[in-house]
C-alpha cells in the first residue's frame, strides 16, 4: 500500500443518473484535499464524491452526498519530518443528523472512526487494504465496523479483520430497512 498516493484522486466517475438526481435542496458535504510536496497531503483513501472540484494546483474539494461513508488521511510535515499522521472514517449527513465539526469538511460530518498517530493509522490501512482484496467496497462496510475498530484502538487491542460473512448480515439487515 503507498502510503503517499499522487495528487489525482481513484474515485470512480460517477453515472449521470446520480447527478441527475442532485437537486438544488439536496444538502452536500464538502471535503477540502490538498497536496504540496513533502509539506501536506489530504486526501480521500476510499469514497465516491458525486464532484471533484480542482481549485487550483494544490487544493481540491470533493462532494458529497448525505450518508455517503469515504475516509480523509492527513499526513503533514515539516523540515525534521513527519509531524501528523490522521485518519477519519466518516460519513456525510443530512441537516437533520447531528454532526461533528471537522476542519476541512462542511458543514461537517458523522465521524465513525479517527485514527491519530502514524502508529494507529499505519495499523488501519492494512484492514482497509484486507477488505478490498476481499472485492467489498470500503466505503459500503458496515458503519458498525469502523466505531468498533476505532474503539478498539483506543483502547489498544487487537483489531477485528472484516469477514465476508459479516458483510453478508450486514447487506441483509440493510434490505430489511
Amino acid at each position: 500500500m503507498n502510503a503517499f498516493p499522487q495528487e489525482t484522486s481513484n474515485a470512480l466517475p460517477i453515472p449521470r443518473t446520480v447527478l441527475s438526481s442532485v437537486t438544488h435542496d439536496t444538502p452536500l458535504t464538502r471535503v477540502s484535499l490538498a497536496f504540496v510536496a513533502q509539506r501536506i497531503n489530504l486526501y480521500l483513501r476510499f469514497g465516491h464524491p458525486v464532484r471533484e472540484l480542482r481549485l487550483d494546483r494544490w487544493r481540491r474539494c470533493a462532494i458529497f452526498l448525505p450518508t455517503v461513508p469515504f475516509c480523509r488521511i492527513r499526513w503533514e510535515s515539516n523540515d525534521y519530518g513527519t509531524t501528523r499522521w490522521q485518519l477519519l472514517v466518516m460519513q456525510a449527513c443530512t441537516p437533520l443528523d447531528a454532526v461533528q465539526r471537522i476542519a476541512g469538511i462542511q458543514p461537517g460530518a458523522r465521524l465513525l472512526m479517527h485514527a491519530e498517530g502514524e502508529q494507529q493509522v499505519q495499523s488501519v490501512l492494512p484492514q482497509i487494504d484486507a477488505i478490498e482484496m476481499m472485492g467489498i467496497d470500503p466505503a459500503a462496510v458496515s458503519p458498525a465496523y469502523w466505531r468498533t475498530l476505532g474503539n478498539r484502538l483506543s483502547a489498544r487491542l487487537p483489531l477485528p479483520p472484516y469477514s465476508a460473512e459479516r458483510h453478508t448480515a450486514y447487506l441483509a439487515g440493510e434490505v430489511l430497512r
